[in-house]
């Protein structure tokens, strides 16, 4: 849903239940998706994405919505969802379902290669709070969500340069934890 800028100036003391429902409607599987693949737990996602939407009834009126919700709300999931991950990391809470999503389909994949994916994507998990959020954000937008240096760019307005430079960085501060993780595994 995208509304007019007018619309927008009409509604800044928040949306209407008509524009959050519409808006939630749309978006809410994307939303949902990109904080599962950030944090790996279903019951975190959906905390992230009502987090989301709770959110944005309170900024509705500071948020530049109008022109690219799906970007908008795609970097905001990202955020609630390494937000979350830092919380629980910082209270020392571990949910069940932390400790490892599973992939969609488990078909012609061993049960030791599962179960080291697995421990791999909770590790990366785990690295990621050692990042900046900045850099949190970009890495989780370029591998998590596939989007292109130059989407990220747009989406966050920085240039294309520095984005590769915070790319750059996160992995060389995620290399030494994931590098460990994959000779443990090698021996």
């Amino acid at each position: 849903m995208r509304l007019t800028p007018m619309a927008q100036e009409q509604t800044n003391a928040g949306p209407s239940d008509d524009a959050l429902a519409a808006l939630f409607q749309e978006h809410s599987r994307r939303v949902l998706a990109a904080a599962y693949r950030v944090t790996g737990s279903r019951q975190d996602a959906e905390d992230a994405l009502q987090t989301v939407f709770l959110r944005l009834t309170t900024r509705w009126g500071e948020i530049g919505l109008s022109a690219t919700p799906a970007a908008y709300l795609r970097r905001a999931a990202v955020n609630a969802a390494i937000d979350l991950l830092r919380s629980r990391a910082a209270a020392g809470a571990i949910p069940i379902d932390e400790l490892g999503s599973e992939p969609a389909d488990r078909h012609g994949v061993s049960p030791e290669r599962w179960h080291q994916d697995r421990e791999f994507r909770r590790r990366l998990r785990q690295a990621l709070l050692a990042l900046t959020d900045r850099n949190a954000q970009v890495f989780c937008l370029r591998y998590f969500e596939d989007l292109t240096n130059k989407e990220i760019a747009e989406a966050l307005g920085l240039s294309q340069t520095r984005v590769a430079v915070i790319l750059h960085r996160a992995r060389k501060r995620l290399q030494p934890e994931l590098l460990d993780f994959v000779k443990g595994e090698a021996s």
